[in-house]
């Protein structure tokens, strides 16, 4: 049974939220004989934090990509890492909801981490250590990847003299619509897209090879194969 969980890094953008959930769930918080260690520090300082730590307590990190050999030398140990993208502007309810990956050696071990997501209002479920990159990179993809396409899709809206900001709105609305894929290439309307290439090589170049790689990786979802008599259409335009 864990009573007294002590969280490090509880000023941080994840230690905050969990440390704040914690409390509104009646978990005490405190580094005296605690029954679990929870390390919400960066990645690159779980292995020497873990190693400062006294044996006993369970120690776990909230990491997605290290392994939990950066917890040696702790046998009970387990890593619980929301899937959540987390802002200092808010509190605990960016928890509520969101999915928890554990990856624990020891069924005690994953009882421990599914207990722990579940009183944080994650939806907990198990990981492979050996698939925990995989995990991560698409994670990646489907966080920090977008910031990146959000900024080229301004950079171009800035091109316009449109406001940036009026994207947002259609972003959500294709969240909220289930991912449904619309636009010239579900149409198979390549002339739409040769004309965004045109554009892109004489105002934004730094955007083609991005927008070449996502055209290629979006016909197959539609059902499409780019044509290839269309030289446009090729990485770098015409020969």
């Amino acid at each position: 049974m864990i009573e007294t969980i002590h969280v490090i890094g509880a000023s941080g953008r994840v230690g905050s939220a969990v440390s704040a959930r914690l409390e509104e769930r009646g978990v005490r918080l405190s580094a005296e004989a605690p029954d679990l260690v929870l390390l919400c520090v960066p990645d690159r300082a779980i292995a020497e934090v873990a190693a400062a730590l006294p044996a006993g307590p369970w120690v776990a990190h909230v990491s997605g990509a290290t392994p939990l050999s950066a917890l040696d030398p702790h046998a009970r140990r387990f890593g619980m890492h929301p899937l959540q993208s987390f802002s200092r502007a808010r509190g605990p309810e960016q928890l509520d909801g969101a999915w928890a990956a554990i990856t624990a050696e020891a069924e005690d071990a994953y009882g421990v981490g599914a207990w722990l997501a579940a009183t944080l209002g994650l939806r907990p479920f198990e990981l492979a250590e050996e698939r925990r990159v995989a995990y991560h990179a698409g994670a990646a993809f489907a966080s920090y990847y977008v910031v990146a396409l959000r900024a080229a899709a301004r950079s171009l809206f800035a091109a316009a003299g449109a406001p940036a900001d009026a994207l947002d709105p259609l972003v959500r609305s294709v969240v909220d619509g289930g991912f449904e894929l619309t636009g010239p290439i579900a149409r198979g309307d390549w002339e739409t897209v040769e004309r965004h290439l045109e554009l892109i090589r004489a105002e934004r170049p730094e955007l083609e090879e991005l927008y070449l790689a996502l055209a290629a990786a979006t016909a197959p979802l539609a059902g499409r194969e780019l044509p290839g008599d269309r030289v446009s259409l090729r990485s770098g335009g015409p020969a």
